[in-house]
């Protein structure tokens, strides 16, 4: 049963925007923290941004200042906006949820944002 499901990626060029979209199940929506990770081509996924449920954010130092995680608890929906996007940030990205960051339930299937330069 799908619990995440993930919109908005896409080609864009170096120094667009794009805006992910999470539609989450109610279950995992409460989870504690919902996060966006992201995998390039043969890299290792990595952490982007998190939200918990307090409104709490963080985000990789990699982001800081240009992506920004919000979350709307009306239509248990989880959001990234990405601005000036870099050639870097290409990778399938995937919205999580779960206890703690280290303790994700619950994944995505991925959204592929590729940026060209």
């Amino acid at each position: 049963q799908e619990q995440l499901l993930e919109s908005g990626g896409g080609l864009v060029q170096a120094g667009a925007s794009l805006r992910l979209s999470c539609a989450a199940s109610t279950r995992a929506f409460k989870s504690s923290i919902l996060a966006w990770f992201r995998q390039a081509p043969e890299k290792e996924r990595e952490f982007v941004a998190s939200i918990n449920w307090n409104s709490n954010t963080d985000y990789a130092s990699s982001v800081k200042g240009r992506f920004t995680v919000s979350k709307d608890d009306v239509y248990d929906t989880l959001s990234l906006q990405m601005n000036d996007l870099q050639p870097e940030d290409t990778a399938i990205y995937t919205c999580a949820a779960g206890l703690t960051i280290g303790t994700i339930n619950y994944w995505g299937q991925g959204t592929q944002v590729t940026v060209s330069s």
